[in-house]
């Protein structure tokens, strides 16, 4: 097994870059897309034994590499694309949570003889984490004072379960679409010369930001990659600085601080941010990939993860259900999903890779949406569950 960090960071290079390849050569990859050819590769190589289930190079990839992703895509967003789906995005978020939270309550009801006492705990994390990320499993934990045993099989179950619901909201909207407009609003950034489809007419408003995810347009100058290190690490710095004296997650700061240097004219004109915002993202789904070990989850025993299982399919029948029933679109439901399940970068990376130009500010927008209001989901779903449960 590989295990040396620099060797793990070459094996995950390698699979984003064979992604990418197999997506604009072949037609049968191009309709899945790098994204999720890049989380399916890191899954069969960290459980086929290739590269490890846990590594230096996930910590680092999971911290400031997708930081600087978000800065960097969110750099060519305009704000203009926020009115184009922020009414409906919102309320496929609020579907979504909703859907969370019964799945947490059910699972609880279902496995409650499998997971414990502390069955209520998990069913408010959950439903923290379902609702806006990874962020909330841990601060719902900590205020519940979960045990160390079931927090780490709880997260374990997690990182599974959040890999395969993304690899999920990628495909759907491909498998499930009822119309030739949906399908023709998300094409292949690879798509052939000439074509002109609802996405490329779109995505001329915001600046051209699904073609800027795959190419530069024009050279890259030294002066730009210096442009961008410097607002990055100036974004990373600032944002955390902002979060340790301010009541909000430093993601929020980071993400505002990006978005208002996109709408300087200056800041446009700086080439290649989207692009290699596009592949650190990538990159950082390969990681994801990789940490999703099944044996790893297996040996802690099944209930915790039919527990987060229950918990994400109760959430996906409602949020696609009910949205569908109400008349939102599928790009919407899967954008807003991964809002709910993998909070705003999953939201961005779904965004980006099928080019939903006009849900990526909007799905970025419910995603720290989830951050705010995920705990408080979390703790009153946990309440609830105490005095039924006990």
């Amino acid at each position: 097994m590989i295990t040396d960090p620099t060797a793990v960071f070459f094996v995950l290079a390698a699979v984003v870059w064979v992604a990418v390849v197999l997506e604009a050569r072949f037609a049968v990859f191009r309709s899945v897309g790098s994204a999720f050819l890049s989380i399916a590769l890191g899954l069969v190589l960290s459980n086929a034994g290739v590269i490890p289930g846990t590594s230096p190079a996930y910590d680092f990839l999971v911290g400031p590499a997708v930081s600087a992703g978000i800065v960097l895509i969110l750099l060519s967003v305009d704000f203009r694309t926020v009115m184009k789906a922020g009414p409906t995005m919102l309320a496929a978020f609020g579907i979504g949570a909703l859907g969370t939270a019964i799945g947490a309550t059910v699972g609880a009801f279902l496995l409650r003889g499998g997971v414990g006492p502390e069955t209520w705990k998990l069913a408010g994390q959950y439903t923290a984490t379902y609702t806006g990320g990874g962020a909330n499993f841990a601060a719902v934990g900590a205020a519940l004072d979960t045990s160390g045993e079931l927090f780490a099989a709880g997260i374990a179950a997690d990182v599974i379960i959040t890999g395969v619901w993304l690899m999920v909201c990628l495909m759907a909207p491909v498998l499930f679409a009822r119309t030739g407009r949906e399908e023709a609003a998300a094409p292949s950034p690879h798509a052939a010369p000439g074509s002109t489809p609802v996405a490329a007419v779109e995505d001329e408003e915001s600046g051209g930001l699904q073609e800027r995810l795959y190419a530069a347009v024009g050279s890259v100058r030294l002066t730009d990659l210096g442009a961008l290190a410097t607002i990055v690490l100036g974004c990373l710095w600032v944002s955390g600085w902002l979060g340790e004296r301010f009541p909000l997650p430093s993601v929020i700061w980071l993400t505002t601080l990006a978005l208002l240097l996109a709408q300087i004219p200056r800041v446009q004109g700086i080439r290649g941010a989207a692009v290699v915002g596009n592949y650190l993202i990538l990159i950082f789904l390969a990681s994801n990939g990789a940490k999703s070990v099944v044996a790893n989850i297996v040996a802690l025993g099944p209930s915790v993860v039919y527990f987060a299982l229950v918990t994400v399919a109760i959430h996906g029948v409602i949020i696609f259900g009910i949205g569908r029933l109400v008349g939102l679109d599928l790009r919407t439901l899967a954008v807003a999903s991964q809002a709910n399940i993998g909070g705003p970068a999953s939201a961005m990376a779904i965004a980006t890779a099928r080019g939903y130009t006009d849900k990526l500010l909007p799905g970025v927008a419910v995603g720290l949406l989830g951050y705010a209001v995920g705990n408080y989901i979390g703790l009153a779903v946990a309440a609830g569950l105490e005095g039924v449960l006990g």
